[in-house]
């Protein structure tokens, strides 16, 4: 059965050029990203379906999982390693009947530590709270604090991933709080050097071991 991994969790850009979002995906994977997740809100199912199974053909290359998000018929059609499911996505034991024990199952669980709580108990492989920061993806998320990941790191079995507008400068004060995991978009895919960028973010983990 997976495990999902600490480090850094890339969320990919939406976008309809197939070709650069794959190239993109294979320079956060030589930078060391240690999972990523297919992020695609738009109507075109074809594009979906052709971008998710080039990608987890992509990550296999790497030895790192592809979870796509929200969608778990996708995530069943293109064998990917797992779905990220939010509040509005279906139910948790649903997913891990479709998907089987093999895969990894996450949840959004924003700045609820009960939600997180039930997503455990419901089988979830890992939890995600935010947004800690203000989000160019998401500017109207709701916003978590590092007491949020305090809380959880004592209640809770399974890792926690950060999410919402996390850099290099603000992550720090999330990894001493107790999250396992970084998910970043912007900070990542929006850099002139995406393979640099994800080396400099993983370095942080690296710094987080020594201490």
């Amino acid at each position: 059965m997976l495990e999902f991994p600490g480090g850094i969790y890339a969320i990919t850009p939406e976008t309809a050029d197939t070709e650069r979002l794959l190239s993109q995906v294979e320079d956060a994977l030589a930078g060391g990203v240690a999972a990523v997740q297919y992020r695609d809100k738009s109507g075109d199912v074809a594009r979906r379906h052709e971008q998710a199974s080039e990608l987890v053909a992509l990550c296999r290359r790497f030895g790192v999982p592809l979870i796509v998000n929200d969608d778990l018929r996708l995530a069943d059609l293109t064998d990917a390693d797992g779905v990220h499911l939010g509040r509005d996505d279906g139910g948790l034991r649903e997913a891990r009947i479709i998907l089987g024990r093999g895969k990894l199952i996450g949840a959004s669980c924003y700045q609820s530590l009960d939600l997180a709580q039930a997503a455990q108990a419901a089988g979830a492989d890992y939890v995600a709270f935010g947004s800690f920061f203000p989000s160019p993806t998401k500017p109207a998320a709701g916003r978590a604090d590092a007491a949020l990941l305090r809380e959880a790191a004592r209640a809770l079995l399974i890792p926690i991933v950060a999410i919402g507008g996390i850099t290099p400068a603000n992550a720090p004060a999330l990894l001493d709080a107790g999250a396992d995991s970084l998910a970043v978009l912007s900070a990542l895919f929006g850099a002139p050097d995406i393979r640099a960028a994800a080396h400099a973010l993983n370095q942080l983990f690296a710094t987080e071991s020594e201490q």
